[in-house]
């Protein structure tokens, strides 16, 4: 089987990117083409390069205009032959041009169980609000944030004695096997979306 070219957008220390690339070691058939980091000093590029991976760096100065660079790094994605787009901690919106150049194609990681604590803060608000479950969405994005089709989702329990280092940290663990899950059933063709309803299925399930 051919192997699923991704490219990972990110702005942090590159945890998922490091597990997407674990999990192609172990056989996932995946292969990262490309890395797109929104900031110069995230530690996502050490990974990425480690990797082996090219990167494309952009800045503050570059995002001024948010179409252009989103146009800027639609070019270099399609450059490397990416057939979709996987947001990993990406603290950027992205616009109708990177949407319209990878239709249903654009795949985003949510720390909490979407519809709910939306937006960057999410593990935060969850625990703040005494939540007794939250835990990771994994999504189409589109217009709409953090309102796209969702792929998969796991619940995360959160204990009466945990911190917000604790259940942050539980949450991630549970984002690094729930993504190349995700991207498994992408590269086998079994998530498929209903035009009408714009509901995702996932033949089969998640292995």
């Amino acid at each position: 089987m051919e192997k699923l070219k991704v490219g990972v957008l990110l702005s942090g220390s590159g945890t998922n990117l490091q597990a997407i690339v674990d999990a192609c070691g172990d056989g996932l058939p995946v292969d990262v083409v490309l890395v797109a980091s929104s900031r110069p000093d995230a530690f996502g590029i050490k990974r990425a390069e480690a990797a082996g991976i090219p990167v494309l760096v952009m800045n503050r100065e570059l995002y001024a205009d948010p179409a252009a660079a989103d146009a800027m790094i639609v070019g270099a994605l399609r450059e490397a032959g990416a057939e979709y787009v996987v947001m990993a901690g990406y603290m950027r919106k992205v616009t109708p041009v990177m949407l319209d150049a990878f239709p249903d194609c654009v795949v985003n990681l949510h720390p909490a169980l979407l519809p709910a604590f939306k937006g960057a803060h999410a593990i935060q608000e969850a625990y703040d609000a005494g939540v007794k479950v939250t835990g990771v969405t994994v999504h189409l994005a589109n217009e709409d944030y953090d309102r796209g089709p969702i792929i998969a989702q796991r619940a995360v329990e959160v204990l009466d004695a945990d911190s917000l280092d604790d259940l942050e940290a539980r949450i991630h663990a549970v984002e690094h096997v729930l993504y190349p899950q995700v991207l498994r059933a992408l590269a086998e063709g079994r998530v498929s979306v209903d035009p009408q309803t714009r509901k995702v299925s996932v033949k089969g399930g998640l292995v």
